[in-house]
């Protein structure tokens, strides 16, 4: 497993890191449905073994069970780099990015993960006009790294536009932001290149698009109770399903990959890119991910390419909304 470090922190992440929204199990609406903890623990372990050491979660995964699970998978154990967030408890209420409510979510955190420190510390989809009308919404942030509770701070945003104005207006070093195949607006934003001018950290979340990227879909598939893909449209799904095929289907075959590694390597070709988190459940998920980071960048030629298909596409998510975007 390749590691970068994370912008211009100091914390060393492996390529491949590990979402855990859908290990939380459970929340109607705002889960990826049920799960069976046992396995889930079985995929975090997997996923160390094999050189994964970043592990990206939130208070609100599970109201709770992520963190949980990662704690008890965990501890105190070294070379284990966890990421949270605060500012949502619970998707079902109101956020509370209020001083009180940061330093009560972390305390809430700590215990979960049974850890002193959290690595990483990301405010959870703010706008940034919550930033601005509460200054000490991000100085609270630098309080808890000058402490010791939080090494490192940043903040996960709805949008990479918005990452942008949270470099630019409060200098975020660490940002998180969708990045796929099919949603390239972090391209389009500027992001990227700004990320490299400032040496801000990105992460990628939903590499895979929602498990659309992975190949294991199709446009007939059904998702159960609680999984937040059964809200979507059927037309809306046939599209992300499309989207798969149209990017990684002629990659896969030559290189005899799966369309998962295809997908994942696109967003490595991009040093900018500090680690990329796909959310997976089953060790066999985590098995066929990691080898993305092995593999290598995509060329030059086909990361040509696949721009030319997405500026093509009406899948292109510049000209449709993404779905299910603001729970992550």
């Amino acid at each position: 497993m390749r590691t970068r470090v994370l912008g211009r922190t100091s914390i060393t992440v492996s390529e491949i890191g590990f979402g855990c929204w859908g290990i939380g199990g459970m929340v109607p609406g705002a889960s990826y449905g049920r799960t069976d903890d046992a396995t889930s623990l079985a995929a975090l372990k997997r996923a160390a073994d094999l050189g994964v050491t970043f592990f990206d979660t939130a208070e609100a995964y599970g109201n709770g069970h992520s963190e949980t699970l990662l704690g008890q998978a965990f501890g105190r154990r070294d070379g284990i780099i966890i990421a949270t967030k605060a500012g949502h408890e619970d998707f079902s209420k109101q956020p509370d990015f209020s001083p009180a409510g940061i330093r009560a979510g972390v305390d809430r955190s700590l215990q979960r993960l049974k850890r002193e420190r959290i690595d990483l510390l990301q405010l959870h989809n703010p706008t940034a006009d919550i930033l601005r009308a509460d200054p000490d919404i991000v100085e609270t942030l630098r309080d808890l790294e000058r402490a010791g509770k939080v090494r490192a701070y940043g903040i996960s945003t709805k949008a990479p536009a918005e990452a942008v104005t949270a470099i630019r207006e409060f200098s975020f070093p660490v940002v998180q932001v969708n990045f796929n195949l099919a949603d390239q607006r972090a391209i389009e934003a500027g992001l990227l290149d700004l990320a490299r001018e400032t040496q801000t950290g990105v992460i990628g979340r939903t590499p895979l698009a929602f498990g659309f990227l992975s190949g294991a879909l199709d446009a007939n598939v059904q998702f159960g109770a609680g999984d937040h893909r059964a809200n979507w449209s059927r037309e809306r799904i046939k599209e992300w399903v499309e989207a798969g095929r149209s990017f990684t289907h002629r990659i896969a075959e030559r290189d005899r990959q799966s369309p998962a590694l295809i997908a994942l390597r696109f967003c490595l070709s991009y040093p900018e890119i500090g680690t990329v988190i796909p959310g997976m459940l089953k060790p066999e998920e985590v098995e066929e991910n990691v080898r993305a980071s092995a593999a290598g960048s995509l060329s030059s030629a086909d990361l040509e390419g696949i721009r030319r298909v997405y500026d093509q596409s009406s899948f292109a998510s510049s000209k449709i909304a993404t779905p299910g975007r603001s729970k992550t």
